[in-house]
């Protein structure tokens, strides 16, 4: 079976997780102050835990985004870290398709509309079918205010899925009070198992390529901030 390591760190949950044959071994890290320096030990934790070495994984998952800005640099530059230090190939996964994969683990639905509270009144938000073929992307990730993602909703009955804090407005509730709605948040134990597909697929990356998915024009870590969380990555992979 495919050995692969996935961190999730696009919102205040850092997560991380290791699937191998024996099963699916996860780190979580609410409400820790800064991720890069509680993700490390996590995935060190968890490399000891499952019995394997990072040179023994096959790829290197992560949520690429779209999410909190210093979270998913922060990804990446871990990400390449390892990957460059381990000779690993990466794997890009959107956070809001880890919410509808981690949805449709908990409920009996098709249809998937995913959205995470983006700050200034705006929010994340994509739509989602999951088929015989996988999953399809029916709307692309955006960025909006919600009454606006609600109203571009092109699905009939979707399951809307709602990241931590996230309420309708009362202006919307009544419009969509007959929608089912349940709490969820990208989590990297469904980000290691669509990464797992998307590398089964061939679509594994080189280390470079580990880079996030921005839907605002700002950059959240300066250049010298993210070589220094990739060196710090490089040295836990050493």
């Amino acid at each position: 079976m495919t050995r692969i390591l996935a961190i999730e760190t696009s919102t205040e949950l850092a997560t991380a997780a290791i699937l191998t044959d024996s099963g699916i071994f996860v780190r979580e890290l609410s409400g820790v102050q800064t991720h890069s320096q509680g993700i490390l030990p996590a995935i060190q934790a968890l490399l000891v835990e499952a019995g394997v070495r990072l040179q023994d994984c096959d790829a290197i998952a992560f949520g690429c985004g779209p999410g909190a800005f210093t979270g998913i640099r922060t990804a990446c530059g871990i990400v390449q870290g390892l990957a460059y230090g381990a000779d690993l190939p990466v794997v890009p996964v959107v956070s809001l398709l880890a919410m509808a994969e981690a949805a449709r683990e908990q409920v009996a639905a098709n249809e998937f509309v995913c959205i995470l509270d983006a700050r200034m009144n705006e929010v994340y938000w994509a739509q989602y079918r999951f088929g015989d073929a996988g999953w399809t992307e029916v709307s692309a990730p955006a960025l909006t205010g919600l009454a606006s993602a609600l109203a571009a909703i092109t699905l009939e009955n979707p399951q809307l899925v709602l990241g931590n804090g996230l309420v309708l407005p009362e202006s919307e509730q009544t419009r969509y009070s007959s929608l089912p709605s349940l709490s969820c948040m990208p989590h990297a134990k469904q980000v290691g198992i669509l990464g797992r597909l998307d590398f089964a697929a061939g679509r594994g990356l080189p280390a470079d390529q580990a880079q996030p998915l921005y839907l605002r024009n700002k950059i959240a870590l300066t250049t010298a901030e993210r070589e220094q969380v990739k060196l710090q990555a490089a040295k836990a992979s050493a």
